[in-house]
């Protein structure tokens, strides 16, 4: 088994140097250039590392009123999955060059389809040449051989709320919003057409869960953090479209607390329909 839900340089470079098959996706992406992340890829990535686009591979098509980045229908994510050879057992590490933010979105969409066996680097790219890891530039190289569908067991593994039931559950569940506090506010708003939050989300911002050093704070702090801000309550994770969201959700898995549900269409599903309530301010 390899350190979950993150792992290392050092643990890393030890399981490349293993004789079991192993999947690492490059998870990197810019969301005012959706193709800035595949050319990174192709200017240098980790050693056997297929690429993992955000609206390709991460995400379902747009229906309008779903969000920026829907979810995809299980059956097609598991198609990806065996495509990049992910099989049960088969050990996955997700990395970026962004705090970890889109590795945290496929960590949980891995396990989201049931693959337990999956963490994401620590200071990715970054940590990785400190730790005298290998970049090689151009496609992918020795990725493992494609496999055949990943094996759903049932219902998803790991809990989601479409808008309807965040709508229903307002005032009752505790919704934490993952993006940028003058976002927020509404201060600004660069993605979507309307400005503001969902009425009654708190707000926890994912860069809040790294260190100076562009790693994970410790687990105890985390902890600490998370139980402060939701004095022991399980709240639904959202951002502006599911992707930072995923950071929070991997915060609290690192801090040991029950990390709640996503809601994937999150902020730019909600503002798509001019009744829904809207809220700006701290």
């Amino acid at each position: 088994m390899i350190p979950t839900p993150l792992i290392d340089a050092a643990a890393l470079r030890a399981l490349q140097a293993g004789a079991k098959p192993l999947v690492l996706l490059d998870c990197g992406f810019d969301l005012t250039d959706p193709a800035a992340g595949e050319r990174a890829f192709g200017a240098g990535h980790l050693p056997g590392a297929a690429y993992a686009h955000l609206d390709r591979d991460l995400s379902g098509a747009k229906t309008g009123h779903g969000g920026r980045h829907p979810l995809p229908a299980r059956e097609a994510w598991a198609a990806t999955l065996g495509r990049w050879g992910v099989a049960p057992g088969v050990p996955v590490v997700t990395y970026d060059d962004h705090g970890g933010v889109y590795a945290a979105r496929a960590w949980w969409m891995l396990r989201w389809a049931g693959h337990a066996e999956c963490a994401v680097l620590d200071g990715g790219r970054a940590a990785w040449r400190a730790a005298g890891g290998e970049i090689v530039g151009g496609p992918q190289h020795a990725a493992p051989a494609p496999q055949p569908p990943y094996p759903l067991a049932g219902d998803a593994a790991l809990p989601t709320l479409d808008t309807a039931a965040v709508q229903h559950g307002l005032g009752t569940r505790v919704l934490v919003d993952a993006r940028a506090p003058e976002r927020y506010r509404g201060e600004v708003e660069p993605l979507d057409p309307v400005a503001g939050h969902i009425p009654g989300a708190l707000n926890r911002f994912f860069k809040l869960n790294l260190g100076d050093d562009g790693r994970f704070k410790p687990a105890a702090l985390l902890r600490a953090e998370y139980e402060a801000l939701l004095g022991g309550r399980e709240p639904v994770h959202q951002c502006g479209s599911g992707v930072t969201a995923c950071h929070n959700l991997l915060a609290m898995t690192v801090a040991g607390l029950p990390a709640g549900a996503l809601y994937p269409g999150s902020w730019s599903a909600w503002c798509s329909d001019p009744a829904r309530p809207v809220a700006r301010g701290a």
